[in-house]
């Protein structure tokens, strides 16, 4: 007797399994999308902001700097607040049917307390189908400065949260993860083990006072996930985190890194001209960063891909646009869902061609609408970067 996926899910056999890791085994690609959290109001950045701001208000506003350039980003479900858990029901079901298999959310943690949660935690969490998409964190511990909007002159810009810590900061941050994430059936496992990225390790690093102390912050952190019940703990690092450091492929391993990979291609990837730049160029590019990435850092490397790129609307929008750095930069442009859709299948070439890479993917990103990253429908492209990840990796 056949029995499809949906029954089987039900069955006996996999409950046996734990509930992420039992679906891990169930796919040949892992197909992950990083989320960005500034969707819904935050009463931190109310203060800042004022009453029910979202970063929603810089997209509205967002102007084209350059001929041709498509500003502002229109997204055709509207300016929805990511905390209903209405709303990401329909994520869900939508990422779910492309053939995306996790979310991986930019996780804030400043001053003792979780920041941008909302999406998370009221959002994703009560969704009645969040089962479909399991989740996982990438802490982004960066400060958080004061860009919605930034000038040209970058003068206003200020300080409004630091974003790492010393090593018992860092032990309270991780003990909120594993009792409030690591616990939660659809929480992202490989081989049994939590998934976790680390946006600035070579930052975390610096902060904590030395990779000793680093290293011994993390190995708590691995024995409390242990100690919680999971086999281990799957840590990750972002490459552009960890850039600066003096040996990579022996200073990752000794830290406990089981993996590296990237947020975006804008990290990697040296634009050649401003104030934009062919999408196609920066795609045909991936593949050879894809092949170095397993030698310079010493672990498995996650491909990578990004949609766009486009942070023209973190930019004060009556300024010039001058090339001065973050948000000023060039744009990725002609970004069209078929070229995306190449690129998608030039990836899953490359993992059916090398058995020793782990066969996952992730994407920048769901809804980084902001830095023109995004795979929520827009108004122009409506659906087709979604159906691009369907043909390439649908089940």
């Amino acid at each position: 007797m056949e029995i499809n996926r949906r029954d089987f899910l039900k069955t006996g056999a996999f409950a046996a399994l734990s509930g992420a890791a039992g679906d891990s085994l169930l796919r040949k690609y892992e197909v992950g999308a990083y989320y960005f959290p500034n969707w819904a109001p935050d009463p931190r950045l109310e203060l800042i902001h004022g009453k029910g701001w979202t970063e929603w208000e810089l997209l509205k506003r967002g102007e084209p700097k350059f001929a041709g350039h498509q500003q502002p980003k229109r997204p055709a479900w509207g300016y929805e607040d990511e905390s209903d858990p209405r709303v990401f029901e329909k994520k869900i079901a939508v990422a779910h049917d492309a053939g995306l298999s996790h979310f991986i959310f930019d996780w804030y943690w400043y001053e003792a307390n979780p920041f941008l949660e909302r999406a998370l935690e009221r959002g994703y969490l009560n969704a009645a189908n969040k089962s479909d998409i399991r989740f996982c964190l990438m802490w982004a511990n960066h400060d958080w400065l004061d860009l919605m909007p930034c000038r040209l002159d970058k003068q206003a810009t200020r300080l409004l949260f630091k974003g790492t810590y010393d090593s018992a900061a860092f032990d309270t941050a991780t003990d909120y993860v594993i009792s409030h994430y690591f616990r939660e059936p659809s929480y992202y496992q490989i081989d049994g083990a939590p998934y976790f990225s680390i946006y600035m390790l070579k930052q975390m690093i610096d902060r904590m006072g030395g990779i000793d102390i680093a290293r011994a912050a993390l190995e708590r952190f691995r024995q409390k996930t242990r100690s919680a019940g999971f086999r281990d703990l799957h840590l990750n690092a972002v490459a552009w985190g960890v850039s600066e450091m003096d040996d990579m492929r022996r200073q990752l391993p000794a830290l406990g890194v089981n993996s590296v990979t990237s947020y975006t291609w804008a990290h990697h990837y040296t634009f050649p001209t401003f104030p934009a730049t062919e999408y196609q160029d920066a795609a045909e590019q991936a593949p050879a960063y894809w092949s170095r990435a397993k030698d310079i850092f010493g672990v498995p490397y996650h491909l990578d891909i990004s949609m766009g790129w486009d942070p023209s609307p973190r930019t004060c929008q009556s300024d010039m646009f001058a090339d001065v750095g973050y948000p000023f930069t060039s744009a990725l442009t002609n970004n069209k869902p078929e070229i995306f859709e190449r690129c998608l299948l030039k990836a899953k070439s490359y993992l059916d061609q090398h058995s020793e890479q782990p066969r996952i993917l992730t994407i920048n990103a769901w809804n980084e609408w902001t830095e023109g990253s995004y795979l929520e429908p827009d108004s122009v492209h409506g659906m087709g970067y979604l159906d691009a990840i369907r043909k390439v990796f649908g089940s």
